[in-house]
């Protein structure tokens, strides 16, 4: 897996995320305890809204910013985007009114719809190499992983000496420290497509992404990984510190335990990968956490929550790390953009729906409660996906082109003991998926 690591350009980019996601893992921690300071009890709704209104940032800005960042160079964007976040999460620790927090999470969240699609864009043409980009996407899950069990732990040490407030300049930081990374990388010139405007980027992503099996799949796994990811994220500080009665070092630690079940599953997930295809391991992991979600419904101490927590990382981490890789094979270099900031926006209008019905399942209903509604989200997400993804459906297929004359480079470089055959994209040759 850290083979990759020797590509200078890789490392520093692996080494921006990183401190970009600790900082991050921050500010998820002290924007939780700032929603119970401010909210209390009411603290899951806080939280739901806030979270919600960072979809929403998400899935209006991406697909526009990603047509718009091809066409600009690729470091610019990103420095640029980092230092947008970096001024925003340093107004944090000044706010007073549960508004401003909206404001703010608007803002800095609109930068990072347009730095991601931008990012995941960068790797594949960094690593072009199939195993290479796979063992990059595990260390991606894996830096993930340490932003879930790093940043609790730093937490729980700056908030021995520090106000939860201080905790959004190490986000400051984080940052700061991405975008001089950044710069220190030398960046591949991305192939860039014919612009024909915002809607016709967005149509392309959108286009590939519903003509695509298995890509519709995954917009059902992504809304049940996100209803387990809402039910962690929304509502361990009310667990923790109104059922349990513990204190805020112990809701750093529940996240963590959740972040520790992900990176430990992120160790073996290239193996794994190598010997099982991603269909059965994104179903697998999906299954870990529909199961965990309704166990949940039993929790009945501290203890058993910090299990299920690893539990749920464990899942999430499964279900989630190879969408890169189901993104990657399926467009074509020029279209890379469009579709990764077609699965952005796309996964996140599911946590848009998981995040606010969280908040509001918790508040109404009760924490435990919550669980139920979530699990048969999950439980009908799942069944949805196994419909849509056939076992065959990345395999290559035979067809033909009737409208391409018989010398054209395509028919050429895909031709084999007179068939023409290759593995399936959806592209300017092939607009529809064979039946």
């Amino acid at each position: 897996m850290f083979t990759v690591l020797k590509n200078t350009t890789y490392r520093h980019l692996f080494l921006a995320q990183v401190i970009a996601l600790i900082g991050t893992g921050l500010i998820t921690i002290a924007l939780a305890l700032l929603a119970y300071d401010m909210a209390g009890e009411k603290a899951a709704q806080v939280l739901g809204i806030a979270l919600a209104i960072k979809m929403i940032a998400y899935i209006a800005v991406a697909p526009v910013a990603s047509a718009f960042a091809e066409r600009l160079p690729r470091k610019k964007v990103l420095v640029g985007l980092d230092i947008i976040r970096a001024l925003t999460a340093l107004c944090l620790p000044f706010v007073t009114q549960i508004w401003q927090i909206y404001l703010l999470i608007f803002i800095l969240q609109s930068a990072s719809a347009a730095f991601t699609p931008t990012f995941q864009a960068t790797i594949p043409d960094v690593l072009p190499d199939e195993k290479d980009y796979t063992n990059a996407l595990s260390l991606s899950r894996l830096a993930y992983d340490l932003e879930n069990i790093i940043s609790p732990m730093l937490a729980g040490l700056l908030l021995t000496v520090i106000s939860y407030n201080n905790l959004f300049l190490g986000t400051v930081i984080g940052f700061i420290g991405s975008a001089l990374f950044v710069v220190s990388a030398k960046l591949p010139v991305a192939k860039i497509p014919e612009f024909k405007g915002i809607y016709s980027r967005i149509k392309q992503g959108a286009k590939i992404y519903f003509n695509t099996p298995r890509l519709k799949a995954l917009l059902a796994l992504n809304l049940a990984i996100a209803s387990a990811r809402a039910v962690v994220i929304v509502n361990t500080v009310v667990l923790v510190q109104s059922t349990f009665k513990l204190t805020e070092h112990a809701t750093t630690w529940a996240f963590g335990l959740f972040g520790l079940g992900s990176m430990l599953s992120a160790f073996i997930l290239p193996k794994v990968l190598d010997k099982f295809n991603d269909r059965t391991v994104m179903l697998t992991g999906t299954t870990i956490l529909t199961i965990g979600l309704f166990s949940g419904y039993f929790i009945h101490s501290y203890a058993w929550l910090l299990a299920l927590w690893f539990i749920l990382g464990v899942g999430y981490s499964v279900a989630q790390t190879p969408t890169g890789r189901l993104i990657r094979k399926s467009a074509s270099s020029e279209n890379r953009t469009a579709l990764f900031a077609a699965q952005f926006a796309f996964s996140h209008a599911c946590w848009l729906i998981t995040y606010p019905l969280v908040g509001w399942l918790s508040t109404t209903f009760g924490t435990l409660f919550t669980f139920i509604p979530m699990a048969i989200i999950a439980v009908l997400a799942l069944i949805m996906a196994t419909l849509l993804w056939s076992q065959t459906d990345e395999e290559a297929k035979v067809h033909t082109h009737d409208n391409l004359p018989s010398d054209h480079e395509h028919l050429k470089e895909h031709q084999i003991n007179g068939q023409h055959v290759h593995e399936y994209i959806i592209d300017e040759y092939h607009q529809k998926w064979l039946k």
